[in-house]
């Protein structure tokens, strides 16, 4: 196979995905059929089929996306507070600011998934994967931090994380994301000894 028959072949699939991602999103899961997601990125069902065998398949690579561009935000808000794991652990919630306040925005891509598939599912065995990975990440920090208890902390602010993405989705009220932020940086001076 040539490099230039690679290239065409990788924009459809991206361009699938990239249909799947907005109309996932914006709609759900299960209210989005592979017809529409087929009709709105232009591609035959052949080409669709070839590179998403089956709808679980587009939306494990949805999850996949998801997880990349939420997680970026999350370590690049968290490393933009300064190198102290406690100063990140605080720091990680401006994530919330951009993302709650973006236009369309319907909380969590994650929540929303676990909401509308049944456990024990590939989709729904996903959100929980990412989820644990958020934790594990704060747990990290929080023991780098000194945290007394660090699962409790994490545990705590995986907690207050997840509330104020619901939050930005029931109310969109900005003030949301401010009270994270602060209740997050009691919690991390409280749990973490001076």
């Amino acid at each position: 196979m040539t490099a230039g028959t690679i290239a065409p072949s990788r924009a459809a699939r991206d361009r699938i995905l990239d249909t799947a991602t907005r109309l996932f999103y914006a709609r759900g899961l299960r209210a989005v059929g592979v017809d529409t997601i087929i009709a709105e990125s232009g591609v035959a069902k052949a080409t669709f089929y070839k590179h998403f065998p089956a709808k679980d398949d587009l939306i494990a690579a949805y999850l996949d996306r998801v997880d990349e561009a939420w997680s970026g935000q999350l370590h690049a808000a968290a490393e933009a507070a300064g190198p102290a794991p406690a100063d990140q652990l605080v720091g990680l919630f401006d994530a919330l600011g951009s993302a709650c306040r973006r236009e369309g925005y319907r909380g969590c891509g994650f929540i929303n998934a676990a909401a509308e598939t049944t456990p024990g599912t590939a989709a729904h065995d996903r959100t929980v994967a990412h989820k644990q990975k958020v934790l594990a990440w704060l747990r990290d920090l929080a023991t780098d931090a000194g945290a007394l208890r660090p699962d409790q902390l994490a545990r705590s602010l995986a907690l207050l994380l997840d509330g104020a993405l619901s939050s930005g989705a029931l109310d969109a009220d900005p003030e949301a994301v401010e009270v994270a932020r602060d209740t997050a940086a009691r919690l991390v001076e409280q749990a973490v000894p001076a």
